[in-house]
């Protein structure tokens, strides 16, 4: 079979400051530039993206694969109109392209939790102009991030919607292969099988989504179990909660041969949520209270302190400094933090060079939180801008691009600043400059969750921390609008828009 595959990648945080324009997609980062037609099939190998995996498995079945176009940015504020259209019309004439050539299938390698200047529904725009165009017989598979928002839309127009079932996500290239199987057994069985979509009615933490702790290491894990008899594919997407959407929050998908066999696995996964629902809430740590909690313990370390609040993963900007400067003022031997995003002070010390002393404001600048740059002397010990192999699970095959970056050190703190915003997962972000995460007492990362599949190994423990930053671990603190009635703010919390839970 000749099928067509693709992508469009980003998740986006409606609070979050800063927009992702074309120049966000076109870019390389943690994952690859913008990539089109034949430079897209030679892009992604041994790489943890689902599209890779995808590929490799259609390939293993004896499919010939016709790209069209894959891209991501960082997540952030919303999608400019103008980045939208201009990547939606080169998927669509790609797309078209093929079509009249003939293909029996598309795959989309998709986020689920695009929201863009002027639609509420990324994907389901994207998906809603495709079918128009392939028409409803055309098989389309799509792959989800586990934090997907999904809308009615989005599922009406795909004939089946795959999501991971990990967070940290180690498992993208697996489910780009799961789709690749689903795919087959769509196109062996030539009908497209019954779906159960449910949304679930309170929003989940996206630190609680970590399928490495309870209650979602325990529903996830029994997932596949669900998979049974002439159940074809079971999906769980906890959502992006902080996107002010109608459609936000957690999703159940089930496909089946028959309906009322979906329903009734969807329903009995909807049962097990809400009867955990009270659980889905992680123990948050004020910065101050953190590092003397190091204090106390005595122990070595290294403790890894995730700034959660000020992801770049999660729309924030990686530059807030509250934690940081906390850290300063700790008196702690030997800490190291990262990834600052600070594109003037990383440019000032690569002119400095290697030994030299800078002093410029550091963070604080793109409006993240109503707070001021650190100012201080630093020392600049090292410096790159070439991009670096991944070495941890998460990147896994990945050549990350910091741009300009430089590791700075103020008495026993080293702090990586860089040029462009990453989140900070994995230890080549911090080795590549010589600085070895596990010699340090206190690691801090601008990270949720990601990064404790390269970093929990070394951790003497993990604190999550509530530092300033555009994404909240508490939901109430979000200014939502466009809420369904009915949603509960937090597990167990208040109902939107403020009535008590009955």
């Amino acid at each position: 079979m000749k099928i067509a595959i693709g992508g469009f990648q980003h998740e986006t945080n409606t609070f979050a400051p800063m927009k992702a324009d074309f120049a966000a997609f076109e870019q390389a980062d943690s994952w690859p530039a913008l990539q089109e037609s034949n430079a897209l099939l030679n892009a992604f190998g041994g790489m943890n993206i689902p599209i890779s995996g995808f590929m490799d498995q259609a390939k293993a079945l004896g499919h010939e694969l016709v790209p069209l176009l894959w891209c991501s940015a960082t997540p952030s504020g919303p999608v400019t109109k103008d980045a939208f259209e201009r990547i939606a019309q080169s998927m669509l004439s790609k797309l078209e392209m093929a079509l009249e050539e003939g293909i029996d299938a598309l795959y989309l390698d998709l986020h689920g939790a695009m929201v863009c200047e002027h639609l509420e529904d990324g994907e389901g725009e994207l998906l809603t102009r495709i079918r128009a165009l392939t028409g409803p017989s055309l098989p389309i598979i799509v792959s989800l991030d586990l934090h997907a928002n999904i809308s009615e839309t989005m599922h009406a127009h795909a004939d089946m919607l795959v999501t991971y079932r990990t967070y940290p996500h180690v498992d993208m290239a697996e489910t780009g292969q799961r789709a690749a199987e689903a795919l087959e057994a769509r196109l062996r069985e030539g009908t497209r099988a019954a779906c159960a979509f449910r949304k679930i009615d309170f929003l989940i933490p996206l630190t609680a989504s970590c399928t490495l702790v309870d209650p979602a290491k325990e529903i996830y894990g029994g997932l596949g179990d669900l998979e049974r008899g002439t159940v074809k594919s079971v999906s769980l997407a906890t959502g992006f909660s902080p996107a002010d959407i109608s459609f936000c929050g957690p999703s159940v998908l089930v496909y089946a041969a028959a309906q009322e066999e979906a329903d009734g696995v969807a329903d009995e996964l909807a049962r097990r949520l809400y009867a955990l629902e009270d659980r889905f809430a992680g123990a948050l740590w004020a910065p101050q209270a953190a590092l003397a909690y190091v204090t106390e313990t005595g122990k070595p370390g290294p403790f890894i302190l995730a700034d959660t609040q000020d992801n770049p993963g999660a729309g924030g900007n990686g530059d807030t400094v509250e934690l940081l400067k906390t850290i300063l003022d700790s008196n702690l031997e030997k800490s190291l933090m990262g990834v600052i995003y600070d594109p003037e002070v990383a440019r000032a010390a690569h002119e400095a060079g290697e030994g030299a002393a800078i002093s410029l404001p550091l963070g604080a600048k793109t409006g993240g939180a109503p707070e001021e740059p650190i100012h201080t002397d630093w020392q600049v010990i090292r410096l790159s801008d070439a991009p670096f192999a991944a070495t941890g699970p998460f990147y896994a095959g990945s050549q990350i691009s910091l741009g300009k970056a430089a590791l700075l050190r103020h008495g026993a703190v080293d702090v990586v600043v860089a040029e462009r915003k990453v989140q900070c997962a994995d230890q080549a972000m911090f080795t590549h400059l010589g600085a070895e995460p596990s010699s340090y007492r206190v690691v801090a990362v601008k990270s949720s969750v990601h990064f404790r599949a390269d970093f929990e190994p070394i951790a003497e423990e993990v604190l999550v921390v509530a530092s300033p930053g555009p994404n909240p671990a508490d939901h109430t603190l979000l200014p939502y609008k466009r809420l369904r009635a009915g949603v509960r703010l937090m597990p167990g919390g208040d109902v939107f828009p403020g009535e008590p839970v009955r």
